[in-house]
């Protein structure tokens, strides 16, 4: 069976923004002292591709002893969007990412599926100018899974047919849990993390329509 979509993380696969946003979390709670800091900015590039609203939570509750309210929660994520919108707009594409998904849509649908809020990533995509490349882009709370389960029934896709293309290990996880195809972008920030893990890794997307070709 050939393949017939792409689902892309954001992060560290289309931008170069995963840098941005660990220090954009370090910022954030740098009031409550660099130990802690430090304890969030680690647990971010350990989790990444985790919804910033699950996060918050549980550096609140682990880190402050707070059981944050949703009023409160909307406060902190507003802050945080703030830090990092313009930012994450400005940073470089990833090497080849704005080359593959130009072209790559011609042969395969594509679709993005990030932690990042739902309307966070569509006006970032808006003001790229690459919303029209995706069939669907797909922002948090929704989880990677949930989402890749919508995608699937949706778009009538079988999960032999799709390419996860990651640098994340909820993306490595929702690939697994659905049995598809997936090709790690591998960068500072998460080869340790992958070291053990018996996955296909690019450093870039200048191979990509190669890579997926012979996976086809």
């Amino acid at each position: 069976m050939s393949i017939k979509a792409i689902f892309y993380d954001f992060d560290g696969v289309i931008k170069e923004s995963t840098d941005i946003k660990s220090r954009a979390f370090y910022d954030l709670y740098e009031e409550f002292g660099e130990d802690i800091a430090n304890k969030v900015e680690e647990y971010h590039i350990a989790n990444g591709g985790i919804s910033r609203f699950e996060k918050i939570k549980y550096w609140h509750k682990t880190h402050l002893g707070i059981d944050i309210t949703d009023a409160e929660l909307e406060k902190w994520t507003n802050r945080f969007s703030e830090l990092v919108l313009k930012r994450v707009i400005d940073s470089p594409y990833v090497t080849g990412a704005k080359e593959a998904i130009s072209t790559l849509g011609s042969t395969y649908d594509q679709y993005i599926i990030t932690g990042t809020p739902q309307n966070e990533i569509e006006t970032i995509c808006e003001e790229l100018k690459i919303t029209d490349l995706f069939k669907l882009i797909a922002g948090s709370p929704t989880n990677k899974i949930n989402w890749s389960t919508e995608l699937m029934q949706r778009f009538s896709l079988d999960n032999t047919e799709i390419v996860f293309i990651g640098d994340a290990t909820t993306d490595y996880e929702a690939a697994k849990h659905h049995g598809f195809y997936f090709v790690l972008r591998e960068h500072e920030e998460n080869r340790l993390l992958f070291s053990e893990k018996n996955v296909l890794k690019i450093n870039d997307l200048l191979s990509l329509a190669e890579v997926i070709k012979n996976i086809e």
